[in-house]
């Protein structure tokens, strides 16, 4: 298996010698936490990364970086301003 390191915590691996040794890649990179990049003819395809122990970092991403201004319950637009839209 052929391997290149282009990283502290990034190793290639070709996509034949992924998909012959894929279950200890993937046990690799959760005991290292290293991320592998995946190739196909020496061009990255994909991307394999250690998944995080701790909490989802997608959700609330933007908690408490936004703020309501003005009301958002009534209608932007009053019955005269809307006109014929509907």
């Amino acid at each position: 298996m052929t391997i290149a390191f282009i990283g502290i915590d990034m190793k290639i691996v070709p996509a034949g010698a992924f998909k012959t040794n894929c279950l200890a890649i993937m046990d690799e990179v959760k005991a290292k936490r290293e991320t592998v990049v995946i190739t196909k003819h020496g061009e990255p395809v994909a991307k394999l990364v250690p998944v995080n122990s701790g909490k989802d970092e997608i959700f609330g991403f933007f908690a408490g970086r936004g703020r309501v201004k003005g009301d958002i319950i009534s209608p932007a637009l009053s019955e005269e301003e809307r006109g014929n839209l509907r």
